[in-house]
């Protein structure tokens, strides 16, 4: 499937997966998930600037494929480490938990058996994202004919018409590329403010209806079905192994399967959830899952966690500025957010809470939107005049916020400091 999408630009895929492979094989696993991130991103590097060494530009569906594949590879690496350090505490007698960890988590494949996975025809254009151990169990699977995987599929296709009418319809009639002509610089300034509401639909309906039928891809093939006792997480897979070993002394007819270690947005919390911090973790999940359990979670200084984050998914994305400028807006966001919670949600009322989140949620949106549009327009050009012609006001309002924020917490302090001296 991937030579007949990909054709000649095969060969970085290919190239990628083989050479990560050989690092997991040769290199030790203290070292090899750091060996296989610098190797995959840095041929990232090169896989997107081909064209200055005279060779073809790749196409879109090329780049989708190296996309997923790199986070399957490094985050091969990263299963295979973790096995290792798993290993290194060995279970004893006593220690059940460490038992279940090596008996449903580690991993040990072989080379042929990794290249097997990075190529699985499964995911391999729009995701989701799935761990070697997930794949691993779909494979060793004995229950399949008992995973309802017809009527699960059916359920998640019930929101496709919606997401892809609305799509189709607004994508006829307004256009991003509208958005960096002179002619859309000629409105007014509400036409050019408002303009980013509607991208932002027709990016969400899009990717929505990708992603919907990716996950339906994985519940046909029964990729990432466990039994609901399990737990299981977006990403992860079962977070409750005692009761999954429980599970399978159960009968088989009566146990209840689910498939949320796949499942890749969640709509409702996308658009419902009152903060960026929220919806973000609704948005494309199982990356979000990659980029907690692989980024986020393993740098050692915690203040930089975020900004390192959002710089790798930035990265990942690719090398156009109008990533860098949205994804590095949103530390800022969040931090604004966490000050305005502190100074006006946490002591307030009930009725003050969901007063607030209502407002809060008013301008997730409008966050969410004006990011958005240095997503779609890409060049540091077309990003910054857009923003230039409505004054940067995402800008304006994240420094306004952080100042009022910050201004009512140290007010509530203060107050709070006068009353217990008195």
């Amino acid at each position: 499937m991937a030579a007949f999408v990909c054709g000649f630009s095969l060969i970085h895929s290919f190239i990628t997966a083989l050479v990560n492979s050989l690092i997991v094989v040769v290199i030790s696993p203290r070292y090899c998930h750091m060996v296989s991130f610098v190797w995959c991103f840095g041929y990232l590097v090169f896989f997107r600037t081909t064209h200055y060494f005279g060779l073809p530009k790749v196409p879109a569906h090329s780049n989708a494929v190296q996309l997923l594949l790199t986070l399957k590879m490094v985050g091969l690496a990263f299963e295979i480490h973790d096995t290792a350090e798993n290993k290194k505490r060995s279970p004893s007698e006593q220690d059940k938990t460490k038992e279940l960890v090596a008996k449903y988590q580690n991993i040990n494949p072989s080379f042929v058996d990794m290249m097997l996975y990075a190529y699985c025809y499964i995911g391999l254009l729009t995701g989701p994202y799935f761990k070697y151990r997930t794949y691993y169990d779909m494979l060793h699977q004995k229950q399949s004919s008992n995973i309802p995987t017809v009527e699960s599929t059916i359920n998640r296709l019930k929101s496709l018409p919606l997401f892809g009418i609305s799509y189709m319809v607004l994508s006829h009639y307004m256009t991003v590329e509208y958005a960096a002509t002179d002619e859309f610089y000629e409105h007014s300034f509400l036409y050019r403010l408002f303009y980013m509401v509607p991208m932002f639909v027709i990016l969400r309906m899009r990717l929505y209806s990708a992603w919907v039928l990716s996950e339906c891809v994985c519940m046909t093939a029964g990729l990432g079905a466990y039994p609901v006792a399990s737990s299981p997480r977006c990403g992860q897979g079962p977070k409750d192994l005692q009761a999954l070993e429980d599970v399978e002394k159960l009968d088989p007819s009566s146990v209840e399967y689910d498939f949320e270690t796949i499942h890749n947005i969640d709509a409702n919390g996308c658009e419902f959830t009152p903060t960026v911090r929220e919806g973000m973790r609704f948005w494309n999940m199982t990356v979000q899952y990659w980029l907690a359990t692989y980024i986020y979670r393993r740098v050692p200084v915690k203040a930089l966690r975020t900004f390192l984050t959002m710089s790798v998914s930035a990265f990942w994305h690719g090398i156009y500025p109008g990533y860098y400028l949205s994804f590095l807006t949103v530390p800022p966001i969040l931090l604004a957010e966490g000050v305005m919670a502190d100074g006006f949600r946490k002591d307030a009322t009930p009725r003050g809470q969901k007063i607030f989140d209502w407002v809060s949620w008013i301008f997730k949106m409008r966050a969410f939107e004006y990011m958005c549009m240095g997503f779609l327009l890409l060049s540091l050009e077309d990003t910054v005049r857009y923003w230039r012609s409505i004054y940067f006001i995402g800008h304006l309002i994240i420094v306004m916020f952080l100042v009022i924020g910050v201004s009512k917490k140290r007010k509530s302090n203060s107050q709070k400091g006068k009353e217990k001296e008195s």
